[in-house]
Formats: C-alpha cells, structure tokens, sequence
C-alpha cells in the first residue's frame, strides 16, 4: 500500500515564490524602463548589456529584500500581489502616456474623482492588468504554501534579505561609474523603475504629515486692508483658473489655428511667457494661491492660508465656483458652490456638465454673498473642467467641434496624433466661447470688473511620446509648463484704477511665472499687506499715479 503524501512535501517555500515573483517584475513590467534605457547612447554595445544585466539584477535583488521585509507569513501572498497589481498599472501608464511615477503623480492619484478615473479606464488598461497581473495572481494564490515555523521564518527571511542586500550592492559597484552618470545626466530613468517607484512615491506621500503639520493652516496677512481710490466703486473680480490649458494652442498667442476667434475680437492682453508652478492640479492649483512662490512652496514646512483667505480678511466677498474635482481646500474656509452634479440643460445634456454651467444664475449667487462684504467689492474664482484629458472630446459640446477628425477614445494611443490634437483644441475652442461670455456677462454689470485667465499647467499630446501632464517639474517639457495669462478689464475698472490695458502689450513676450498671481490678484483687488511684492506684481508698472 502507498503511503499518503503529506501536503507539505509538494507545498513551495516561501522564499521561491518570492524570488520568482519578484524576477517577472523585472522583466515585462518593466518594459518601459528598458525601452528608453536601451535607447541611451551610453547603453549601448557590450558594456551596455553588462550595465543593464547588472541594473536588473540590482532592482531584482532591492525588490526582494523590501518584499522579504514586508511580507511576512500570511502577509507574503497579499504583499506579491500588491506589488503586481502595482507594476502593471504603472507599467500600462508609462507605456500608454510616457509619464512617470512620483510623489505628486500618486496625489494625483488619491485626489481623482470617479468622474476622472472613468475617462482613464478603457479595454487596453483591461488586456495590460490581464497581461501582466492576472497569471502572476493566479500562480500565487494557487500555489501552496510551506509552512514553516517563526524561528525559521525569522532565519530564512533575515539571511535572504541580507544576501539580497549584498547581491544589490556587489552590482551597483560593478557598474557605478555607469550608473551614476545615467542616473545624472538622465533624472527621468529612475522614475520608471517598477514598482520601486511607485513604493518610494507611496512612502514619500505617508511621511508627508510627519514632516508638516496637515491639518493645521497658519494664518497670513492678518493686516490686509482694502484701499480703494478716492471714490471708487467696489470692484468685480472674475478669476477663471484654467485646466490644462497649454499657451502654445490660443490662436491670440500666435498658434497656426484660429482657436480663440472670440477673444481676438475682445479688448484683451494674453501673455506669452508664462511658466507654471507644477505640472498637475494637486501641485500647481494650491501653489499658485501661495504667498511663497514654486520654490519656497514645495519645501515648506507648515501650511498657510492663502489668497482667498487673505482677500476675505480684506472684508471683500469671495465665492469659488468649480466644475472639476475640487479646490484642493483653497476654498474651505470662503463661500463654495460645486456644478458638477447638476442637470440644467444644455450645458449638462451630455453626460457632464460643460463650463458654461458655472455662469447659470450667477448673478443670484453673488447677492446671496453677504452685503457688508459685497459693498467692498467681489471676487469670484470660477474653476474649469477645460481641457482636461485624456477624454478631450467630452470636455466640448457638440457646437464647438472645429476640428476634425477628433479623437473620440481616452486610449490616446488608439487615435493618430493628429486627431488628439483635433480634440484637444476643440477644448480651447470651448475655452473661448466660455471666456467670451464671461466677458459679455462681466459688460452687463454696473461695477467696474475685471477678468483674468490662468492656467493651472499645460499638456503634452504626443511630443516625443509623452502625453497628459504630471511629469516631475525638472524634467517636465515645456508643453506641461507654458501656460496662458489672459486679462481683459472693464473700461470704468482702467479708468477708476488709473491701469490702462494697453499697457500690458509691452509686457507679453516677457518671462514670468505663478509666483506673480497672488501679488497681482491683491494689487486688482487693492488690498495692502505686508505680504504684497510690487515687483512680482504683472499690472504694479502700469498703474499711474
């Protein structure tokens, strides 16, 4: 008679699951990493292969340690599969867009609402997740375990992640003069390495509230005071903060289409040289309402109020207007109103809401502002769905179709490039009409008003691969950073202010960046405080006395 097997005799250790797991990360997951590490001049030839074979053999040996590390007994198998599930997601998206993963890019993530992520989600990222996750977790869940005591789990683990350690850096040395030039000289490359990336962005974003307090916002601009001219009328000030808007693509900015007809016919200044303070919304919208500046802001150690705090402390009435995702907390402590929830046809007939819906009643919102403020003038922030992607042909009514054939799918990939840029500028074409008929809105109203437009960050469609935004700001193209500043201001707000517009052309083509929004959002609204800069003000120089 055979004797029975004992499960454990065809059970798998530990520690091979985990070694085999971790060699198919290295491999087709991260197919992006090796695509444009083999296109370096410098990988190239025989020592090419031997820098990529040791690099691989690096990141293959740091990835089991760190899973050896965190998976322990039942938490081996739940470990694995987070670290798949990871690598092919982040491998789909830096194929199918060339961006990377970082801190800011994951606070894109956590920050997306459903609305977002359904434009994102199409049958490619469905086959991709199946590709390269979907055996991978069948293999793990299915496959048996040894088990094995905690003594020898403890021996196994710790001996495994120490010679895993020394593996690591046996190879970085061997190939460290190689590898600190790439590494120097090409800073993109170690964004794509899979799922290494995405864990250190993770930890960056979890250590975060131990590095500043989040939850607390110290307060500024405690002296604001508003300072009108001698009998002057409280201002209206319309801030429409832009979504993705990138300045090459406005016609009134020199580009080859005729995408802004109905501001070129509009008494506006648009500047050419403006750059953005991050690449995303979740890094760019709350810099730009910053009193610190790009530099100061990412490395700041409390957070602050900001602007529309400021403009309130002044005693002026301050409501924002949104039809994207959310402030990012700029307006939790003003007046708020969301529309993308609403069903007021036609500008919500399509399956969202178009940016028109924002000046639906508008005029009764702003008298339900509290009138002791309202007497010190208004400023009104209304915040753009624009021309947010990949989904671009939704973000324009059927009437505003200039350009076709658009790209009708949100895997850009699936579209010639051309049609992308059909629908991405269908989205500026939109933008347009909506800045007009705030404009035309703005001209019914009996206070002097003033209108400024800006762009929270740019986009790229397809240069050199790359596509959407987000990438890190120091090797982010220029696409994801040039952004429009357009201003148009009534004829009684020029004359009141002593501001003549036309004065601004001389400025156009000059360099600035968001770090002149807050000052130049205070000087329009006349408010003083210790924390204003004249000099990083854009209208400050055309003031008379």
């Amino acid at each position: 008679m055979n004797a029975k097997r004992h499960p454990s005799a065809v059970a798998t250790h530990p520690l091979w699951l985990s070694v085999l797991t971790t060699l198919w990360l290295v491999t087709l997951p991260n197919w992006p990493l090796w695509r444009q590490l083999m296109a370096l001049p410098e990988v190239q030839g025989a020592r090419g292969l031997l820098f990529a074979l040791g690099m691989g053999v690096a990141i293959w040996a740091i990835t089991l340690m760190l899973t050896l590390m965190l998976g322990w007994s039942r938490l081996l198998k739940p470990v694995l599969s987070l670290l798949v599930v990871s690598a092919a997601s982040g491998a789909y998206f830096m194929l199918s867009y060339g961006i990377v993963i970082d801190a800011s890019m994951i606070t894109n993530v956590i920050q997306t609402d459903p609305r977002e992520a359904a434009d994102l989600f199409n049958w490619r990222m469905v086959l991709t997740l199946l590709v390269l996750a979907a055996l991978p977790l069948w293999l793990i869940w299915r496959t048996p375990l040894r088990a094995l005591g905690w003594r020898r789990t403890l021996m196994t683990q710790l001996s495994a992640v120490i010679v895993s350690a020394l593996v690591a850096v046996l190879c970085l040395m061997a190939i460290f003069q190689d590898f600190a030039s790439i590494m120097r000289n090409h800073t993109q490359i170690r964004y794509l390495i899979n799922p290494l990336n995405s864990l250190y962005a993770v930890a960056s974003v979890v250590a975060q509230p131990f590095r500043r307090d989040e939850k607390t916002f110290l307060p500024i601009g405690q002296d604001a005071v508003q300072q009108l001219p001698p009998n002057a009328q409280a201002p209206l000030i319309v801030l429409v903060v832009g979504e993705t808007a990138r300045m090459g693509n406005f016609g009134i900015n020199g580009y080859e289409r005729q995408t802004t007809p109905k501001l070129a016919q509009e008494k506006v200044v648009s500047l050419r040289g403006v750059t953005s303070c991050g690449t995303s919304t979740a890094a760019s919208l709350p810099c730009m309402f910053s009193h610190l500046g790009r530099e100061d802001f990412d490395g700041r150690k409390h957070n602050y109020e900001n602007l529309l705090d400021v403009l309130q402390r002044a005693g002026l009435a301050v409501l924002w207007i949104d039809n994207q995702a959310g402030c990012k907390g700029l307006c939790d402590r003003v007046y708020s109103a969301s529309t993308t929830q609403l069903k007021v046809s036609p500008w919500c007939d399509e399956g969202e809401c178009h940016d028109e819906i924002m000046l639906d009643k508008l005029a009764d919102r702003l008298t339900q502002l509290p009138a002791q403020q309202r007497a010190k003038g208004v400023v009104l922030v209304m915040h753009q769905m624009g021309s947010h992607g990949p989904a671009y042909y939704k973000r324009t009514p059927k009437a505003f179709k200039k350009f076709t054939p658009e790209c009708t799918s949100n895997a850009l990939q699936e579209c010639e490039r051309q049609q992308v840029i059909n629908a991405f500028d269908n989205t500026i074409v939109y933008t347009d009409h909506f800045l007009s008929q705030t404009i035309s809105w703005l001209k019914q109203q009996k206070q002097p008003s003033v209108m400024m437009y800006v762009s929270d960050h740019g986009e790229s469609l397809g240069e050199n691969n790359i596509y959407l935004h987000g990438l890190p700001y120091r090797i982010a193209p220029e696409e994801q950073k040039r952004v429009p500043w357009i201003t148009w201001m009534s004829d009684s707000y020029q004359r009141q202010q002593n501001l003549p517009l036309d004065c601004m052309r001389s400025k156009v083509t000059q360099p600035f960046t968001h770090d002149a929004y807050f000052h130049s959002v205070l000087g329009l609204a006349n408010v003083k405080t210790t924390l204003y800069q004249g000099e990083l003000d854009l209208y400050a120089s055309c003031r008379r006395p």
